[in-house]
């Protein structure tokens, strides 16, 4: 079984045993396509060599968590915790070039800190300097593009190949770092695989979001009380189901859309910067991995 279908077989069973969290197959149509999927070239740093763009997105995707501390990060004006992490990296790669990988390897929360204009003492700079030390370790002596080489042009290969180097990205059940990965290189234009469309949606709190406020998703009272009250959620259970189900609910949609999962989640995560969507609170958990 391939990292795709463990994560499928997975989430299919935690929503089949769901407590928290119910699939509303009546609802699934609600779900309509949207435009294609595309990279900000401002906010991303995409003119560079393919060399350097590889490495510039495996830098960002290396530390492309901590949607439950974005609320806390001082963010550029009129952008997410995401856009401002990866704006900030972008800018850094213009004006400085990429991290040698020896450098990431001894990089510090200051020094990530002064890159992404963030205040050392918050907790996601401590987290991102470590996990942009585990990437230098990862790539060792090699290039970003030899990295991505090694895996013969798979996504799928690829994705279990972070998950099983770096900690951070060893999600199981979802790994939705390590899929989010050779997607980010594609939408960037400087590699190709052959099974792209394997991969599942990349589970983490807005899908779901915008599919509990579409009505695909429904929460149990309790859950959505907490929720909508801006209560963190502890990694468990109730956040498991939240994502677990959203990827089920997304396998029965791109199957009826007959689009490939990472489309639809392309779809939704766009879909969720629309003031409708951020109008009501989405669940925060605090974890490395989304």
């Amino acid at each position: 079984m391939g990292l795709c279908d463990e994560v499928r077989r997975s989430c299919a069973q935690v929503a089949a045993n769901a407590r928290w969290v119910q699939v509303r197959s009546d609802r699934l149509a609600a779900v309509r396509p949207g435009p294609p999927a595309e990279l900000d070239p401002e906010r991303h740093y995409l003119e560079g060599t393919a060399e350097e763009v590889a490495m510039y997105m495996l830098t960002l995707d290396a530390i492309n968590f901590g949607s439950g501390w974005f609320p806390t990060l001082r963010k550029r004006e009129g952008c997410s915790g995401y856009h401002t992490v990866a704006w900030a990296l972008a800018d850094r790669f213009r004006s400085h070039g990429p991290f040698p990988p020896q450098r990431l390897r001894s990089i510090g929360t200051a020094d990530v800190a002064a890159v992404l204009g963030q205040d050392a003492g918050h907790a996601l700079m401590a987290l991102y300097s470590r996990a942009l030390r585990d990437l230098g370790q990862f790539i060792g002596d090699r290039t970003a593009l030899e990295v991505v080489d090694a895996a013969g042009g798979s996504a799928e290969r690829l994705a279990g190949q972070l998950a099983a180097g770096m900690p951070f990205f060893d999600d199981h059940g979802f790994f939705k770092r390590a899929q989010i990965a050779p997607s980010d290189l594609a939408l960037a234009g400087v590699v190709g695989f052959d099974d792209l469309d394997r991969l599942t949606i990349f589970a983490d709190n807005l899908v779901p979001h915008v599919l509990r406020v579409d009505g695909v998703l429904e929460y149990h009272p309790e859950l959505g009380r907490r929720i909508d009250a801006g209560l963190l959620l502890e990694p468990g259970e109730q956040e498991r189901e939240i994502r677990a189900c959203a990827v089920h609910a997304c396998e029965l949609i791109a199957a009826r859309l007959d689009v490939p999962p990472r489309v639809l989640d392309t779809w939704l995560w766009n879909r969720g910067q629309a003031s409708r969507y951020k109008a009501v609170p989405r669940h925060r958990t605090r974890t490395v991995f989304y």
